[in-house]
């Protein structure tokens, strides 16, 4: 009788583990498709915008480049075949600086750019001065490749804080996050990348991928993305359409 009870109760052990373990993992999934929790802003001050117009059925494809050469044509070749024309493209200064023939074709091809800085490093890492500089340096890349217009802003690895917001503010760039993060940098498999869009998708989102060569498995998922995204009716804005006269979605700094 002290065996059965013995081993009943290790039974009740593992499965109260299982359950914990399973709601555990489930929440992680769930922070991982939130928009991260520094996209916000201040009521008076610089705005971190993380979604644009929720009145009609439009999301904005945004990509951010800063490493490698091996994705970006592809997919720049599987936006042009599936007559997507108007992604935004997020591009470090020294990627640009490396691969002007590339960002030339993404402009040529209709798709907007917008700047992650010069050097892709952690902007909460560095002194004021040090982050104003970066983006001056990516500012002068971009102005010496004829795009003298650059505005919209994204912070290298999502990381920023009203500091941050300040000095970009300052500089005249309008700060861009996101709402629906596709995860694709993960590598958590095609069809993964194409749910973790998809199963949330709303008006206005911003849209999270990645044209950099660590996202191995985007080229892949990109078209399957693409077609569901048409099947539940949404087409693709620029951030810039996306966010022109609409009342954004920021959330306030702590």
């Amino acid at each position: 009788m002290f065996i059965f009870f013995v081993t009943k109760l290790s039974k009740v052990k593992q499965i109260t583990f299982i359950i914990i373990l399973a709601f555990f993992t489930a929440w992680l999934l769930f922070l991982q498709q939130q928009p991260y929790d520094s996209a916000f802003s201040t009521k008076s001050g610089p705005k971190a915008i993380s979604r644009g117009d929720e009145a009609t059925k439009k999301v904005a494809l945004t990509f951010n480049l800063a490493w490698g050469n091996e994705l970006a044509m592809p997919i720049l070749e599987t936006l042009k075949k599936e007559k997507i024309h108007n992604a935004t493209f997020f591009i470090s200064g020294a990627w640009a600086e490396r691969h002007p023939e590339i960002v030339k074709q993404i402009v040529d091809e209709g798709h907007e750019v917008g700047s992650m800085g010069y050097a892709h490093k952690n902007y909460k890492e560095l002194e004021d001065a040090e982050i104003r500089q970066d983006l001056q340096k990516a500012k002068d890349v971009f102005t010496k490749q004829g795009l003298k217009d650059i505005y919209l802003f994204r912070p290298p690895y999502g990381e920023f804080d009203k500091t941050i917001l300040k000095i970009t503010n300052d500089m005249g760039y309008t700060f861009i996050h996101w709402s629906n993060n596709s995860n694709d940098e993960n590598s958590p498999g095609v069809a993964r990348i194409v749910e973790n869009v998809t199963k949330r998708l709303q008006n206005g989102d911003i849209i999270l991928l990645h044209a950099s060569d660590v996202a191995l498995q985007t080229k892949k998922a990109l078209p399957l993305l693409l077609r569901e995204i048409a099947q539940q009716g949404y087409n693709n804005a620029t951030i810039s359409e996306l966010i022109a006269n609409t009342e954004l979605k920021r959330k306030e700094v702590k």
